[in-house]
């Protein structure tokens, strides 16, 4: 292989137009538009509404977010438009020395991320720019090599895109049954039920901070509340003294409880509520963090649905309070209604939730497999 400099074999595009309506250009992509890790656009705005950008780009080019480069924002452009300044616009030289298929692995390698990342300047916004990308090296293969690489690494993402729609599809017939049976207008043959009266819902202990121990019994704090589980990362992890476990054993843990956090309960990837596996195990409830234990008339899967559901989801954060800490109230959480159907219903219920989950949790694994590949595939074969 031949080592190169990236503007040896790459072009950065300097293509501008003052009018894009009049160009016949009718979208425009900003850093927004593009998906980290994703080279696949699925979103744009219109020229219509009214822009600034200038830069234009042409179907298949390259999209590079130089901004906030460890966002690792590149895409492959399928249709003519203008993008952000904050977006480079990269194209093959000559397709003849570097196949233009090639470009967006290039740019999606970890040591052309990890180079721009180095070369940013800037701590609120930092950006990288062509002076400096302009001399990273990398080893290009011959181009018969870079046709077999291209070919294979197109085919991985292909895959990764089909098991994404697979992906897709499973939750939306997910929701779709979980929204089909918790509709939140029940038939008295549902037998409508407030959730306090078949839920115990107890709200964590306030433990005092300066008491925090090295290690010891963790204890399960709001950012310890994952979305469908808990999340145990080292620097969110706090102990208490182990030899005063016994004394808090109203707030000790049990499998299968279901935790919700009660300060921003809602993130981004949605709703922070998890349920207690033996991992988890042992753990103290610490403030802020509700617990749910449901009684013998209500199945744990059941009500784990239910919680997925849009009608509490809707009514948590129609309840929400506070700007700078959105939060809710154990009344929240616990007032409102379910329909109790009976224990065979429940658990054929249950038993099809389940299986939607077991599907789904399978093919998040499958997909997370694919790009660890893919990644591997882009390290064993273009960083430099």
């Amino acid at each position: 292989m031949t080592l190169v400099k990236f503007s040896s074999v790459i072009r950065l595009s300097a293509s501008r137009t003052a009018d894009p309506a009049s160009a016949g250009i009718d979208r425009f992509v900003g850093l927004e538009h593009i998906e980290p890790e994703n080279l696949h656009i699925r979103s744009w705005g219109l020229v219509a509404d009214g822009i600034t950008f200038t830069n234009t780009f042409k179907r298949g080019q390259v999209l590079f977010g130089k901004r906030r480069a460890y966002q690792r924002k590149v895409a492959v452009a399928d249709f003519d438009g203008v993008c952000s300044s904050d977006i480079y616009v990269f194209e093959s030289k000559d397709p003849n020395v570097l196949l233009p298929e090639l470009v967006p692995f290039i740019c999606q390698s970890e040591g052309f991320y990890d180079y721009a990342v180095k070369t940013s300047a800037g701590s609120l916004s930092p950006r990288t720019n062509w002076s400096h990308l302009a001399n990273y090296e990398f080893p290009l293969p011959p181009v018969d090599e870079q046709r077999r690489i291209a070919d294979l690494l197109w085919a991985a993402d292909d895959t990764i895109e089909r098991h994404k729609e697979l992906l897709e599809s499973l939750s939306t017939a997910y929701n779709s049954l979980v929204h089909q049976e918790f509709s939140g207008q029940y038939s008295e043959e549902e037998n409508p039920t407030v959730l306090s009266k078949v839920c115990d819902v107890l709200v964590g202990f306030p433990f005092k901070s300066k008491l925090y121990q090295e290690s010891g019994v963790r204890l399960l704090r709001c950012s310890n509340v994952g979305i469908h589980g808990c999340e145990w990362a080292k620097e969110e992890t706090k102990y208490w003294d182990e030899s005063q476990y016994e004394d808090f054993k109203i707030f000790q843990m049990q499998k299968d409880d279901i935790v919700i956090a009660m300060d921003r309960p809602f993130v981004g990837d949605g709703f922070k509520v998890s349920k207690i596996i033996d991992d988890d195990l042992p753990s103290l409830l610490l403030q802020r963090v509700a617990r749910l234990r449901p009684s013998t008339e209500l199945s744990v899967d059941y009500l784990w649905a239910f919680l997925q559901s849009k009608v509490y989801q809707n009514h948590l954060q129609k309840n929400q309070q506070g700007t700078q800490l959105p939060h809710i109230s154990k009344f929240d959480i616990e007032g409102v209604t379910i329909p109790l159907r009976t224990k065979d219903e429940q658990k054929a219920l249950s038993e099809q939730f389940k299986s939607f989950a077991t599907a789904i949790d399978q093919s998040k694994t499958h997909l997370t497999n694919l790009i660890e590949l893919k990644k591997k595939l882009l390290e064993k074969n273009l960083t430099g």
